[in-house]
């Protein structure tokens, strides 16, 4: 199951995963999205995908969703990603930003664990990716809802991995960098606003951040999430990985 896989880098993991010859279920809000996700993945063998329509902020809409999925069969994979808050600075969000956010990540992914665990556990398999930020080791200017709230489900995975180890479930973090999406035009259009920068100048002086001297595609953040969740990483848990290029100044 791959949350917000209707673009960016959930599209480019479902793509990714199904090419590895999983079946795969996309999930996001997004109907018409979703289909056409559907409809271009790779279908090694035969396999059949599905959609799943969900407003990850519908804490009891999204547990209703998923006690249907959980009758039809054991997901063995979980990729839990979703748009981050809107941008701007932690003191100035209002108490709202900070609770809508802690459902749409935190609680969401809580809702989804307990839906799917038990098959988990029942199966000695699991994987549990969660795509985050490098806000975790660096806070981000300007982003500081999402700051908070991509660090309480960094402390939430590494505590589920201790918990979920022994049997046979991983729990590990995906750090991207900046990468080639719609949602960081955004992050470059704010930034434009706020310091009255073109946008141009924005996007250039966040590319010489990168030792490697380009944004990542989001192809090579789905890489690193399927290669975490297949049999060869079975003794990889509770990590941060960072897919950013060498952006990241701390070890």
């Amino acid at each position: 199951m791959v949350c917000g896989a209707s673009r960016g880098i959930g599209k480019a993991t479902a793509e990714a995963l199904s090419g590895a010859g999983a079946r795969v279920i996309v999930a996001a809000r997004d109907g018409h999205r979703l289909d056409q996700v559907v409809a271009g993945l790779p279908r090694p063998a035969g396999q059949e995908h599905e959609s799943l329509q969900v407003d990850f902020d519908d804490s009891p809409g999204v547990e209703s969703r998923l006690a249907g999925l959980a009758r039809s069969g054991a997901v063995h994979i979980v990729v839990n990603n979703s748009g981050g808050p809107p941008a701007g600075t932690a003191s100035q969000a209002e108490v709202t930003a900070f609770e809508s956010a802690f459902r749409q990540h935190l609680v969401a992914n809580q809702t989804i664990l307990r839906a799917l665990l038990p098959e988990m556990k029942a199966s000695g398999y699991g994987r549990i990716v969660n795509i985050i930020s490098t806000s975790v080791k660096e806070p981000i200017p300007g982003l500081g809802v999402s700051n908070t709230i991509r660090g309480a489900v960094a402390s939430w995975a590494k505590t589920l991995s201790r918990e979920l180890g022994p049997f046979g479930i991983t729990v590990n973090n995906v750090l991207p960098g900046f990468t080639a999406t719609e949602r960081l035009e955004y992050f470059f259009e704010k930034r434009a606003e706020a310091s009255g920068d073109s946008v141009d100048t924005v996007r250039q002086q966040a590319r010489m951040r990168v030792p490697a001297g380009r944004f990542a595609e989001p192809q090579e953040i789905a890489a690193a999430i399927v290669f975490l969740a297949s049999p060869a990483a079975a003794y990889v848990n509770g990590i941060n990985l960072p897919v950013d290029g060498g952006l990241i100044a701390s070890l």
